[in-house]
């Protein structure tokens, strides 16, 4: 053995035992949550329920820092870049961390190679919902009246998953939808109560309020159970379009090469808090459900087949970002 080999491994022992120990004392000082999204969006309500009860687990604050930006894409690179400790983390969802990559021309960050998964944490399906002057009142009453006659559907803007709900939907039944993009969920809502397009594809939180207070009719939510928000919307699935499937998760993310050891101290933390009575109840009340994996290799199962799955709808149907 030459002193270059010697000098070499020695080294990697050295680093192996300096990350190992790091883990064992992890963590020993304040966490940052960042969240790509503005305050006051879904993504920065879910981090701020999580993120006392994880803190409360693991010992130390679990800080939220909001760093918006080209659909969450600015703040997800910036955590991808991050030193791999455990002390900067993300709250991704499908659309940064899945949508993105298929959607935007040159992104940043490759989420399969450029991070470790934890878990998933919560998620919402959309609901497709019509101003109460249209007649249709089930999914199959909708499709024939889009034969008949084009129903335009609102979104929050291209290449997110609403638009891409909506293009599912248009290829899986036949009918006759044109997506109406708008810059934002309120636009898209307000325009959708005023009668200007004939429905809206949406999360069920950000509409949640305007179909119980009657200004919306749901017809259908995307998913293979129903909503514990509407409970009374049919699935997909019972309306014969079992295929359609469009459902908004949220899952928290470390940069790649983040010690195991370490991303089984955050994934047991948050584990805890998701199951927390008090998490599961905040979580209801803005409209979304807890949603684990059995680990964080089940997750990045769960990932990739996302990233396959959802790529491919996206150039099916030509999906770009605004």
């Amino acid at each position: 053995m030459n002193h270059a080999f010697k000098t070499l491994l020695a080294s990697a022992v050295l680093a192996f035992a300096s990350l190992s120990a790091a883990a064992q004392d992890y963590p020993n000082k304040p966490i940052k949550l960042v969240v790509g999204f503005p305050p006051g969006g879904s993504n920065d309500a879910v981090a701020r329920i999580i993120a006392p009860k994880m803190a409360e687990v693991l010992g130390q604050p679990v800080v939220i820092e909001n760093k918006p930006g080209a659909n969450a894409t600015l703040g997800t690179d910036f955590v991808a870049k991050s030193a791999p400790d455990g002390y900067t983390i993300t709250l991704g969802s499908l659309s940064p961390l899945v949508i993105s990559l298929a959607t935007y021309a040159n992104i940043p960050y490759d989420t399969a190679k450029d991070f470790a998964p934890i878990n998933t944490v919560a998620l919402t399906p959309e609901v497709l919902a019509v101003h109460p002057s249209v007649p249709a009142k089930t999914l199959p009453e909708l499709v024939a009246l889009s034969k008949t006659k084009q129903v335009s559907l609102s979104s929050a803007g291209n290449g997110g998953l609403p638009h891409l709900a909506i293009e599912l939907l248009k290829n899986e039944s036949k009918g006759n939808f044109l997506h109406v993009p708008y810059k934002g969920a309120g636009p898209a809502t307000i325009d959708t109560i005023g009668g200007h397009v004939n429905g809206i594809m949406m999360d069920v939180p950000a509409v949640s309020t305007q179909i119980r207070e009657g200004k919306l009719r749901a017809i259908v939510v995307t998913n293979k159970q129903r909503s514990a928000v509407l409970p009374d919307t049919p699935t997909t699935a019972e309306q014969g379009l079992p295929s359609v499937v469009a459902v908004n998760w949220f899952g928290l993310m470390a940069p790649k090469g983040t010690p195991p050891a370490v991303i089984a101290k955050l994934n047991d933390a948050l584990v805890k808090a998701v199951n927390h009575p008090q998490v599961m109840e905040e979580f209801k009340k803005i409209g979304i459900e807890g949603f684990l994996h059995a680990s964080p290799e089940a997750y990045a199962k769960f990932l990739q087949e996302e990233i396959v799955r959802w790529g491919k709808i996206a150039r099916d149907a030509g999906a770009k970002a605004d």
